[in-house]
């Protein structure tokens, strides 16, 4: 038996979650088991925990779409007992039992192997969230990024902090946008040199373009920023679009900044990436993440903050990172 957040559904169609005892025989099949040391809230917990179960399909249900831990047991060759390992995405979590709970199994081609230089703990401060913020700069980098500021939008969630940190790091001036004017110093801290209101990239305009002013940007809103921020691109410069806060719509937007400008919007996808692609990913994370700019963003957590943290993020209401001490 192990501890577990599970979710249930009662016969008139209402969830809970609560932590509890398991039995390793519940857990779904796969051919590596993990004992679980460290998970991280993303929107899609908050979604699984709350009421309804969002995108859960069967009940009882164990969220969590990231987690980091030790082999346990494996009948694939690429992992033995002792090896750290990391998962994020492949719908874990959502269709099949995830990381909130001490122990997971899973199938191989699911799990990447932990970084060198980088602790279990360190990886569920990057999480799904991190993953998405490298896998777009990534994206920015392979189209060209720019001369002049890379806009961050939703600066202050998981993806944004982890795009600003990154992106200051690697030698870009950062225009971080914020509804929340009391993160300024936070995100500053993270490397932004300049704050914008997020009101300012809200108003839906019918101008075809405006001033050029970013030379990149990783979009976590969509919706009426996106449509401004495709107006504002310099010309050639990218937006990778990771999120959809702000509405799934890009509203205002026209065909103009695209072939007059040569702009490029970049879809970016982080639940069904290659295993290689993740490995990259990952091997940069190590490599160009500041860790003690990552640990300004963490926030503690055990399992028992869960269903409080679910419902807070659905609200936006969850700065940085939260790092959830599994064995707490």
């Amino acid at each position: 038996m192990f501890k577990a957040l599970l979710v249930e559904k009662d016969a008139e169609g209402k969830t809970s979650a609560s932590v509890t005892e398991v039995s390793e025989d519940q857990l779904p099949e796969g051919e590596v088991t993990v004992a679980v040391e460290y998970s991280t809230v993303n929107y899609k917990d908050g979604l699984c925990i709350g009421p309804g179960g969002g995108l859960v399909r069967t009940y009882p249900h164990v969220p969590g779409i990231d987690f980091a831990g030790t082999v346990e047991s494996s009948s694939d060759d690429r992992y033995k007992p002792g090896d750290k390992v990391v998962l994020t995405g492949w719908r874990v979590g959502e269709n099949r039992w995830g990381g909130y709970a001490e122990k997971a199994r899973v199938k191989a081609d699911m799990l990447v192997p932990l970084p060198e230089g980088l602790t279990t703990r360190q990886a569920m401060a990057v999480g799904t969230a991190g993953l998405t913020a490298m896998l777009a700069v990534m994206a920015l980098e392979d189209h060209g990024i720019k001369d002049g500021p890379v806009l961050v939008t939703g600066a202050a969630g998981g993806v944004g902090s982890v795009a600003v940190a990154l992106l200051a790091s690697l030698g870009h001036e950062v225009a971080a946008v914020t509804g929340r004017p009391d993160q300024a110093d936070y995100l500053k801290g993270l490397g932004a040199t300049q704050i914008v209101a997020r009101e300012d990239l809200t108003e839906v305009t019918k101008k075809p373009l405006e001033a050029e002013q970013w030379g990149g940007c990783v979009d976590a809103v969509a919706g009426a920023t996106l449509g401004r921020v495709l107006k504002q691109m310099k010309y050639g410069a990218s937006v990778a679009a990771i999120g959809l806060a702000g509405g799934a719509a890009i509203e205002g937007a026209l065909i103009t900044p695209f072939i007059l400008r040569g702009v490029n919007l970049l879809g970016i996808d982080s639940v069904m990436q290659p295993y290689d692609k993740r490995v990259r990913a990952w091997q940069r994370i190590a490599r160009d993440l500041p860790m003690d700019r990552l640990e300004t963003m963490v926030q503690p957590a055990t399992l028992a903050d869960l269903p409080r943290l679910g419902k807070e993020i659905l609200k936006g209401q969850v700065k940085g990172r939260v790092v959830v001490d599994i064995r707490a």
